[in-house]
């Protein structure tokens, strides 16, 4: 039996605003496209499919579309809820994506309807495990869907802890797998060791939600979501990350899905197939405006952080020349370097309000103002004036 495990597709997500709908829609049609040339007949969704616990219709609307294309005429979609997701809301469409192949495992007590109509389908399932068949073969997946507030509120234990829930939640599913069938585990947990990147939530909480490696059963193989860059633990232990580079530090970073063989007990032909869909991100650092464009003007098609390093503020008008050279520009950081050790204060009483205003400023960037800054400095003041005259 062939799988192909992805995780955080975070629909509806934006980049400093940016919005990248676009970008999903393309990116899941490359891992339906995927599965019809590898030929998969189980893929694994492990957690985070929105962004936010109310996405948009467009986002919801993105979703049902995708993931029916991925699930096909006759594949099978096991999907979890993760921690952006509402486990309630995601679950809503069962008695509809069920006949479609497609069955979502959230924190409830739903038991899925089986349909063996379709090449690849369910034999038994309950709400904490599945086993899967294509007619010649079958898998155990035992699945645990993110353990948010209201499950462990839930589960009224007070001198339990939560690697102790896990251990238990963990055991209870690998219980059901009464056959010894090849078994593989998906989960949405943040495995300690794991490298996270800078758009995720908090996701350890000071490392009290946070599972040793030691914790996870032993199976043919562990399907991962929660973080973003893909990653690999002995055991057959793999994260996929997410199908878009999400924050910055994770420019340059190749996406991917990972595709495997289950041949009896052994996990085989394990590879990771690399995603080429969506806008790359980009870090860049400039000294000046001029250079910031001779820059932006490389990465027509990217989305780009810019820090600039300058003697003065940014002027608005500089802030408009830099997003008109490139689109994607959506982050702009500045590093004022300023001299405060070299301030000098006379008498300013036959100073004009335009020759305090450069004075001042000077001591403060080692620059004298430009002449648009100082004529809109003179209009602050004057409107300033004008309102305290009787």
């Amino acid at each position: 039996m062939r799988v192909l495990h992805t995780s955080d597709w975070h629909i509806g997500k934006r980049l400093c605003g940016f919005e990248r709908l676009q970008e999903q829609k393309d990116v899941l049609a490359e891992i339906a496209a995927i599965c019809d040339r590898e030929k998969v007949d189980l893929i694994l969704v492990a957690g985070d499919i929105f962004d936010t616990f109310l996405p948009s219709a467009e986002a919801e609307d993105l979703f049902y579309d995708s993931i029916k294309k991925i699930a096909g005429a006759d594949r099978c979609v096991l999907l979890i809820s993760g921690n952006h997701d509402d486990n309630i809301r995601l679950s809503a469409a069962t008695a509809l994506s069920e006949s479609q192949g497609i069955y979502i495992y959230g924190n409830n007590d739903h038991i899925p309807v089986i349909n063996k109509e379709r090449r690849v389908h369910l034999e038994e399932a309950d709400n904490t495990y599945a086993v899967v068949s294509d007619g010649k073969e079958r898998v155990f997946v035992n699945i645990l869907p993110f353990p948010n507030e209201a499950r462990l509120r839930e589960d009224r234990n007070p001198e339990e802890s939560f690697l102790d829930k896990m251990r238990r939640w963990i055991g209870r599913g690998e219980s059901k797998n009464i056959r010894k069938l090849p078994s593989i585990f998906m989960s949405h947990l943040f495995v300690c060791g794991g490298k996270t990147s800078e758009g995720e939530r908090e996701i350890d909480l000071g490392g009290a939600r946070a599972i040793t490696l030691d914790l996870l059963p032993m199976c043919s193989y562990t399907a991962l979501g929660h973080l973003h860059r893909k990653q690999h633990f002995t055991g057959n232990v793999y994260y996929s990350g997410s199908i878009l580079q999400y924050s910055f530090d994770e420019a340059g970073m190749d996406k991917s899905v990972v595709v495997f063989d289950l041949n009896g007990e052994n996990a085989t032909n394990i590879r990771e197939i690399k995603l080429k869909s969506g806008k790359q991100l980009v870090r860049l650092a400039a000294t000046g405006v001029s250079d910031a464009v001779a820059l932006l003007k490389m990465y027509p098609d990217a989305l780009i952080e810019l820090t600039l390093y300058l003697t003065e503020p940014l002027l608005a008008s500089q802030i408009r020349t830099l997003k008109d050279t490139n689109k994607g520009l959506v982050s702009i950081i500045t590093d004022v370097q300023t001299n405060l050790s070299s301030r000098e204060f006379n008498s300013r009483k036959a100073m004009s309000s335009s020759e305090i205003f450069k004075e001042y400023y000077n001591s403060l960037f080692a620059v004298k103002p430009s002449d648009e800054l100082t004529e809109l400095f003179l209009s602050l003041t004057e409107e300033e004036d004008e309102t305290q005259t009787p």
